[in-house]
Parts: structure tokens; sequence; C-alpha cells
């Protein structure tokens, strides 16, 4: 737990050993300290820009690089890092001349008062320009690190949760149930109508071969997708009483773009393990659509007292999984809504994908 903690507050303690470097820096390392006893205004300076240079570098920080630099704003960026700059450097002779230290740092190096040189032209400080460069370039560089860090962790994090939850997604979200029951429906159903159940069996054997084959690429095509999507619930209505309503609607025509594979299904799988009852009517609504690059998906199902709902169940990696792989194949480019109960009774998903 105490070596937790410590890793923890590193960050923090590699921040606070920097500052005391700068400061030390300011206060100590100048030349000038060595040579004469230099007036108190001479300090009071020093301390205000190092609160500045301490503000300048969280601002930049916090708030340049990654609403600037990183949404490509570039320009605006850089135009702002030359201001600072530039403000920096004009503070810093307008609070030498409110101190009053051009005039109290000659008496300090001339205490028996000899002539003032009259410097022609404006004065740049140099140590104040360098060391506000340096520091904005340091904050540069180390939020630069950390998202390239990030986006690394995040790769990474992407890659094992493929390799550690793809194939028992892939595999075990036809779950062997559904599969055998299918095969037995699809088995009464040649003694009752032999052309409808070979459309069955081609319906079964299209969605296993998307499972086994069409999956093996981090994306499918969305007509592909919404394909099996369909196929699944027809062969779920084989099972079902005219007590269940299912309604699915689709985009005609689709316009076809990449999105994971199997992304779609276990909104719908929730829907009919939570939305069926034996005994009473109730109703499977599926909504696909399409619109400025945007996916939207809704899921309604009847919901029962006897069942229990929740994003947290479900048949293969589950709903709370499918969460999770939303958040590291789509981040920040999608939105979940659930709610547990509407007006009409139901049980309702929607699902908003934006998709480049």
């Amino acid at each position: 737990m105490t070596s937790f903690s410590l890793r923890q507050h590193v960050p923090w303690l590699i921040h606070i050993l920097g500052w005391i470097l700068l400061g030390f820096s300011l206060f100590m390392f100048q030349p000038l300290t060595w040579q004469v006893d230099l007036p108190y205004q001479f300090w009071e300076k020093q301390i205000i820009f190092f609160g500045l240079l301490v503000g300048l570098y969280y601002l930049n920080a916090q708030v340049w690089v990654p609403k600037l630099l990183f949404q490509n704003r570039i320009s605006l960026f850089v135009g702002l890092v030359l201001l600072s700059i530039a403000v920096m450097v004009f503070l810093s002779k307008q609070i030498e001349m409110w101190l009053n230290l051009p005039e109290l740092m000659h008496r300090a190096f001339h205490p028996e008062g000899g002539p003032r040189v009259q410097r022609k032209g404006v004065r740049i400080d140099m140590f104040m320009l360098m060391t506000t460069a340096l520091v904005l370039g340091i904050s540069t560089s180390i939020r630069a690190v950390q998202k390239w860090q990030k986006d690394a962790q995040l790769r990474q994090e992407l890659e094992q949760a493929k390799v550690s939850t793809e194939l028992s997604f892939l595999k075990a979200q036809i779950n062997p149930h559904f599969f055998f029951n299918t095969l037995n429906n699809i088995y009464a159903l040649t003694l009752i109508d032999a052309d409808m159940a070979r459309e069955a069996l081609h319906k079964l054997s299209r969605m296993m071969r998307y499972v086994l084959y069409e999956t093996q690429n981090g994306t499918t095509l969305l007509s592909k997708e919404i394909d099996f999507v369909e196929d699944y619930m027809q062969l779920m209505q084989l099972r079902l009483t005219e007590k269940v309503n299912v309604q699915f609607d689709k985009p005609s025509p689709i316009r076809d773009v990449p999105v994971a594979p199997m992304l779609l299904l276990p909104f719908v799988e929730n829907a009919f393990k939570h939305g069926v009852s034996a005994l009473h009517s109730s109703r499977i609504y599926v909504g696909i659509k399409q619109y400025n690059g945007t996916l939207d998906m809704e899921v309604r199902n009847t919901v029962f007292t006897e069942k229990t709902l929740s994003l947290d169940q479900g048949s293969g990696i589950g709903l709370a999984n499918t969460r999770r792989r939303l958040d590291l194949l789509y981040p920040d480019n999608y939105t979940l809504t659930v709610t547990e109960k509407n007006p009409d009774n139901e049980y309702a998903v929607h699902l908003s994908l934006h998709l480049s």
C-alpha cells in the first residue's frame, strides 16, 4: 500500500522538485548576488515572476496544449506562446520601473554616486525571455510526452482487450443454447414447412460463417453487421409465440461504413432474453438509422417484474463488456443511454455512434 501511494505521488514530487530548481536559479544562481548587497525590491521582482512562470506553465499544460495544439489549432497556439513571452518581457520592464529597480541597482553598484549610463533604444530582458521560453517549452514537451504515453497505453490496452476477449466474444456471443434451440426449431419446421426450414438453415449457416470468418478483421461492413442482426432476430422468432410482437427497422439504402463486428448484437440479445414472456403479451423493437455519419440504434422491450434487466447481464460477453468495448474502440465518439422503465413499460437502450 505504501509503495502504491508513493507511486501515485511521484508526478507531484517531480513538479515540486522542478520548481525548487527553477526557484534556486532565480533567487540564488545570480552573479549579482555575489557582488553587491542587492535591494529587497530585486527579490520582490523575482518572487513575482516566479509566480507568473508557475501560472503560465500550468495554463499552457492544462489549457493551451490540449485544447489548441492537440486539436490542430497550431497557429493560435504558437500565437499565444509568442504573445505570452512578449507580455512577460514587457511586464519585466514595467515592474522594474514600478519598483524603481534601475535607480536602486545603480546605487547598489555605485555607492559613491557615480554617473549613470543612459542606454539608447529598447532594452529587452533576455534572461526573462529565455526563462519564459524554457518554461513553455518544458511544459509543452511534458504534456506531449504524457499524451503519447496515454495513447500508447490505450493502444496496448485495446490490443490486450482484443487478445483476451475477442475470441470469447466472437465464439460465445452466439451461445450454444441459441444454436441448439435453433437447430431443434428447424428440425421441427421440416415436418411442417420444408421451404421455410431450408431458409432458416441458410440463415443459421450465414450467421455462423459471419462469426467464424467475417469477424477475424478489426472491422466489417455495416450492411453485413445489420444483416447478421436481422438473421438473428428472424431465427429467434421461430421459437416465439404470437404473444410476442417483433419489429425491426433498418436504413434503406444502407450507406456502408466500417464498424466493429458483433457490436450491435448484445443489445438485441438482451431484449430477447428479458423481453419475452410465455404468459403475457410483449413487444420487442429494434430500430437502426443513419444520418450525417452517425449510426443510431434503439432497442426496446417490454419489462416484466420477474425479469432482471441490467446492462451487466446477458449472454456472450455481456452488455457491460460491450460498453467497455465501445470505450476502447470509439472513445468520445458514442453515447449510450439506458432507460430501465419508460412510460410505455419498456426497457430502452439508445446507442448513438459516430462512424467516420
